[in-house]
């Protein structure tokens, strides 16, 4: 994947690879000890429904990094 900055993603739309809404990017959690990125947080659509994605303690989606297959307009993850 090509280097992408950070600020470009802040409040970036995420759509499940299948067009499903899932929200906007919140922020990005990473390891401290490895500098590896860890998980997307995702603030979720009104009209999310059925996810496996676990939820922080605020109600926003936790999405491992792994999950993500593009960004361009979007953020495409995979569900």
């Amino acid at each position: 994947m090509a280097e992408i900055l950070a600020e470009n993603l802040s409040g970036k739309d995420v759509m499940g690879a299948d067009g499903a809404e899932l929200g906007s990017l919140y922020n990005i959690t990473m390891d401290l000890s490895s500098g590896a990125l860890k998980n997307l947080v995702i603030d979720p659509a009104e009209t999310l429904r059925n996810t496996d994605f676990e939820y922080s303690d605020q109600g926003r989606l936790i999405v491992p990094v792994g999950q993500v297959r593009a960004v361009k307009d979007h953020m495409i993850i995979e569900r």
